[in-house]
């Protein structure tokens, strides 16, 4: 049994959004500031600069975070490595060094309640068996159920490796379960495109997320080279099928 102070009905800790098993929190202010930097604490919280959290109310349930980013947990929560012996850890820094992801994500599981660290980027959330199979861009995982699994997926061709901005691997979610990932912009911001057997053309890589079932190549703008390099455009981001892609609609 355990009792929490000052911290759910505190004013300045306030629930932005909650899906499944987590919770945003977001610091209204910083009210720990020196002297010397609150004008600056002043004006980047009056250009929505602040401090978020994620709060993780398990109930005999479990989740995945990025090592390191478990701020303290309260309760009977077990913690697991999630490397199934020496093979799994180089397994691990294989799909770390690849994806930009920490090698080791360790597993949490248990009765209580659990705080991730502050960020000051912005909080997303998905319901992954909504979208089947879901690649996120490189450092955008946060979290995610115990029941999504987490793998490394491949680009199926070069061009859209070397020439797209997105890398060569990513990470890629599946399974029932909620992920959570830190976005560069906040979620009402971003821009969702459902296609049914359609494509998306993207400047710049500027998608966040998209489906595993969508083609990923890069093109010209134009029907010929000159054509694209004299629109300014040159070459784009294709995505082809039928899925969902998250796009900032600033560059990340």
């Amino acid at each position: 049994m355990f009792q929490l102070n000052n911290f759910y009905d505190n004013n300045n800790m306030i629930c932005i959004n909650q899906l499944g098993q987590y919770k945003v929190f977001e610091h209204q202010k910083d009210l720990s500031v020196s002297p010397y930097a609150a004008e600056t604490a002043y004006f980047a919280a009056e250009m929505n600069v602040k401090k978020r959290q994620v709060l993780v109310e398990m109930n005999n349930t479990g989740c995945t975070v990025q090592a390191g980013a478990m701020q303290w947990m309260l309760g009977n929560i077990q913690m697991q490595s999630g490397v199934k012996g020496v093979g799994g850890f180089l397994g691990g820094m294989v799909k770390g060094a690849v994806t930009g992801e920490s090698a080791v994500k360790p597993e949490y599981f248990g009765q209580g309640i659990m705080m991730l660290e502050p960020t000051y980027k912005h909080i997303t959330m998905v319901d992954v068996a909504q979208w089947g199979s879901i690649v996120l861009d490189d450092g955008l995982f946060l979290a995610c159920d115990n029941t999504v699994q987490n793998k490394v997926t491949a680009r199926s061709n070069l061009s859209s490796a070397v020439l797209g901005g997105e890398g060569l691997f990513n990470t890629m979610l599946t399974g029932q379960g909620i992920a959570v990932l830190e976005s560069p912009v906040p979620q009402n911001e971003l821009i969702q495109f459902n296609l049914q057997d359609d494509v998306v053309k993207i400047d710049g890589n500027m998608a966040i997320a998209w489906s595993g079932s969508l083609e990923f190549t890069v093109e010209k703008s134009g029907k010929s080279l000159l054509g694209s390099a004299v629109s300014g455009e040159g070459l784009v981001n294709v995505y082809r099928g039928t899925g969902t892609i998250l796009m900032a609609p600033t560059a990340k």
